[in-house]
Formats: C-alpha cells, structure tokens, sequence
C-alpha cells in the first residue's frame, strides 16, 4: 500500500492534485496535508508590528475546514471507505513542513498542485511545488 501526500492549500491547482491522487491511488492511503503559515496573525503597522491570536486561530481552522472538505471528497467519489484517509494541520514553511512531512511520516509519493507561476512572479515568490520536487526523498506528481 502506498501512502501518498496532497498538500491542499484550497487553491485550484491543490484541488486538481487531490484529484488526481484520488483517481491514481485510490485504495491506497492518502494524507492530505494543510500548511498554515506561521506569520498568520501577524501584521506590521506604522507603530510597529502585533500579533493577533484570532486570526492565527482562523488561519488554522480554515487549514481544518479544507482537510474536511477533501474528507467529503473522497466520500463524494466513492472511494472513502476504501482508502485509508487523513488528514494534518501544520504549521511552518510550506515547502519545509512538506518535506519534513514527506520524511518522518513514511510517505511514498508527493502530488502536488502547481499555481503555473511564470517569469519573475516564479523567480521573486519561487515556487512551494518547485522546492519540494527538488528536495523531495520521494517521487513528486506536481498537477496543474
């Protein structure tokens, strides 16, 4: 049995890596994975900068929202009582928590989605699904 990895960020892009996940691996187990971002709740102003808890909370449930949306994905393709299916909030870099996931969760394969980031939007943001493929210990799928 495979485990694979979807990071789902509720881009587009990440939905389409779900689907494909589903379609590919379906019977396999599937961890879909929602990475929040660490500054969430924190802003910078003209007299410096604050933090706010709620919206680093808000942050996070949203994460929790979408690992529930999948859940009904899956249920909605018929495939949920045969896959083995979690879900995981983390908080982090995207592209560190990804791989570091990837490492000590014993994942087989990363599908991820891809935002088709080009010229200088790629070369100033660079790109999550990018970073991962090149540092990736496993085979990585990115979807567009």
């Amino acid at each position: 049995m495979s485990h694979v990895l979807v990071p789902l960020d509720g881009s587009e892009p990440s939905w389409a890596a779900l689907d494909h996940a589903v379609e590919n691996y379906a019977g396999d187990r599937i961890t879909v994975l929602h990475v929040v971002d660490p500054s969430a709740g924190s802003y910078a102003g003209a007299e410096g900068g604050y933090y706010d808890p709620v919206a680093f909370d808000h942050a996070r449930e949203r994460g929790e929202e979408l690992c529930e949306d999948a859940r009904e994905r899956l249920r909605a393709a018929g495939v949920l009582e045969s896959t083995e299916f979690e879900t995981a909030v983390e908080v982090g870099g995207a592209s560190r928590t990804i791989l570091e996931y990837a490492k000590t969760e014993d994942v087989d394969h990363v599908v991820i989605g891809s935002h088709g980031r080009e010229g200088v939007s790629r070369i100033l943001i660079g790109s999550v699904a990018e970073r991962v493929t090149r540092r990736a210990p496993v085979p990585v799928t990115i979807v567009r």
